[in-house]
């Protein structure tokens, strides 16, 4: 069984950028936009670690960024680790989906497309899931629908 210290190790040797914030209940790590599929892809296929579930991935607006956050789990080890990734581009949020490792990122990207916005690069299926195409995306803090006088 590895320590947190280890595991932020070997996170670190995939992605030396990496960030961990202190403090938090769960091992948690930041990366940059453009290494998160490399760094959950080592995650999962590392015989050491092993993160073969994908318990939920969602996002999160905090007015200056966006911020989609993962978490996964080694049900081989009972390892948890939250991946952070903060997204500055409001105009074109984008990142890449995680589809190709697993196959329950379509159901949860499509959600964060259809409420945040936010495109997922190489997703087999992104199109809106709840919500008409046209209707805008409503978990975003400067979301206003003046039909329905819904504001954020």
């Amino acid at each position: 069984m590895l320590t947190q210290e280890e595991l932020t190790d070997i996170v670190r040797s995939f992605v030396p950028e990496s960030v961990f914030p202190e403090g938090t209940q769960l091992l948690e790590v930041v990366v940059p936009a453009e290494k998160y599929f490399l760094l959950i892809e080592k995650l999962k296929s590392d015989q050491k670690l092993s993160f073969n579930y994908l318990i939920s991935q969602t996002a999160v607006d905090f007015t200056s960024n966006m911020t989609v956050v993962c978490h996964l789990e080694s049900t081989e080890f009972r390892y948890l680790m939250v991946v952070k990734v903060i997204l500055t581009d409001r105009e074109n949020p984008a990142i890449d989906s995680l589809t190709a490792l697993y196959p329950t990122a379509e159901y949860f990207e499509r959600e964060i497309f259809d409420l945040f916005g936010i495109r997922f690069n190489n997703h087999p299926n992104l199109k809106r899931l709840f919500l008409e195409d046209d209707y805008g995306y409503p978990l975003r803090k400067d979301f206003r629908d003046e039909v329905n006088m819904i504001e954020r």
